[in-house]
């Protein structure tokens, strides 16, 4: 992934953010600075957020039609 090329061998779809991670780490005081950029990062490989979100929405769409039958 920190090579930049993705799998079709064009840009990889994480690589600007790995790249404004690693800049801000290279140039920061403290590690904790960067978390921001860090947590974008790894957001973007894994969709981490945007599963739970969409899982919280399963949910309540699973409770509204449970109360719904009763």
């Amino acid at each position: 992934m920190a090579s930049g090329w993705g799998i079709t061998g064009n840009k990889g779809r994480c690589y600007d953010f790995w790249m404004d991670f690693s800049e801000c780490m290279s140039h920061c005081r403290e590690p904790k600075d960067c978390s921001l950029l860090r947590e974008d990062y790894l957001e973007c490989l894994h969709h981490s957020k945007e599963c739970l979100d969409q899982g919280d929405s399963i949910s309540k769409k699973k409770q509204d039609l449970q109360g719904g039958a009763t």
